[in-house]
């Protein structure tokens, strides 16, 4: 039995990792929740899981949790704090860090220092802080096994390889729904538009990121510091049929894949089961019924982002923290309808321009250029940036 935290249970990735608990009750157990603002699904987790200690984002959010949860024995925090309660919860033997966005780095931090595994969904904590962050892994001797697609895709390809034999990481992308438009329709593009993944069922904010590709961005950045391997030596390929999650290209000409089904459960399901793997109840891949299978390189013209995060990623510094900022500002602006879909690569690329990047010791240096990001951002949007 193995004792489970999931920060960010009411997110897509903690609902998907919950339903797969509840498929395997004497394997896993849960004994720690968090969520933000939804307390409504976090009631029925909590009453259906049962764990000792649950986390909201706001004493608002406590009383109301409290309020329905009389007679239940669990351990109602708020907060940051509370966030880093659950993720060090003595009785958890890995922590599910699915928390959307920067906020996920400091309760992901403690759960490492904490000595826990940590089944990782949450890159923006390796963008923002990678080199601490994967420094702070060896220290403790805990492992960090990846849950985006992706990413599990070449930690299996990986298997058994040796570091040194690598040529190339290729990251697969769907390319969104908007990789045939040109940028006169871009530039018309609504958040219903944005929202409307070809491909993956994903919250808001990794929808847009999908659709501006600002998540293949970030996606290299956390593979640089996940493999250990220099950006030059990660590749982006577009591939809309999403079969092909990532690939490992060997200096023999090997190539290595990982192929599935475009569902999440498969990476989440092997991030908790690692080394073994779970009897899923999935569709199988037919290889037969797909039909081709495609690949083309990405247009840094069309889609500005990821050449962004190729930029911050070789500047290094708290330049990648600064530009993940940003463009969380940009996304919820965009949302909110006050930036055009092209706005967001805009906005993102003059804050970088504005950043003097500087060597990250802590991770509180971390955190001062992520709110430098955020502010220099939301006051580009007031002085009038659209």
């Amino acid at each position: 039995m193995k004792n489970l935290t999931i920060l960010g249970s009411t997110g897509s990735i903690g609902v998907s990792t919950l339903q797969i608990i509840e498929a395997f009750p004497d394997r896993y157990k849960v004994v720690a929740l968090s969520a933000g603002k939804n307390i409504d699904l976090l009631l029925k987790q909590v009453e259906r899981f049962r764990p000792k200690i649950v986390a909201v984002a706001t004493e608002q959010g406590a009383e109301r949790l409290s309020a329905g949860l009389k007679g239940l024995d669990v351990q109602i925090v708020c907060g940051i704090e509370g966030l880093i309660q659950c993720a060090t919860c003595h009785d958890a033997q890995m922590v599910v860090a699915a928390i959307v966005g920067a906020a996920g780095l400091v309760p992901t931090m403690a759960a490492i220092k904490a000595g826990k595994d940590v089944a990782l969904a949450n890159k923006e904590t390796l963008v923002a802080a990678g080199s601490l962050v994967m420094a702070e892994v060896e220290r403790q001797g805990c492992c960090m096994i990846p849950v985006d697609s992706e990413h599990s895709a070449i930690f299996q390809s990986l298997a058994g390889q040796r570091k040194e034999d690598i040529r190339r990481l290729i990251l697969t992308a769907s390319g969104g729904p908007f990789r045939k438009h040109d940028l006169e329709q871009l530039s018309s593009v609504t958040p219903a538009d944005a929202l409307a993944h070809p491909n993956w069922d994903m919250g808001q904010k990794i929808s847009i990121d999908s659709a501006t590709m600002m998540n293949k961005g970030l996606e290299v950045i956390e593979a640089h510091w996940l493999f250990g391997v220099p950006g030059e030596q990660i590749a982006v390929h577009i591939h809309p049929e999403s079969i092909v999650h990532s690939m490992v290209e060997y200096w023999d000409g090997a190539v290595i894949a990982q192929l599935g089904v475009p569902d999440m459960k498969t990476p989440i399901a092997y991030a908790l089961s690692w080394p073994q793997r779970l009897p899923l109840e999935q569709k199988p891949l037919s290889l037969t019924q797909a039909g081709s299978l495609t690949f083309a390189e990405p247009d840094l013209q069309q889609f500005p982002c990821l050449r962004l995060a190729y930029e911050a990623m070789e500047v290094g510094g708290s330049l990648p923290a600064v530009m993940n900022a940003a463009n969380e500002v940009a996304v919820e602006a965009f949302l909110q309808q006050r930036i055009s879909f092209l706005g967001i690569p805009e906005l993102i690329e003059a804050v970088m321009k504005r950043h003097h990047p500087e060597q990250l010791t802590t991770i509180d240096r971390v955190l001062q250029a992520d709110l430098w990001g955020r502010q220099e951002a939301r006051n580009l949007i007031d002085g009038g940036l659209k």
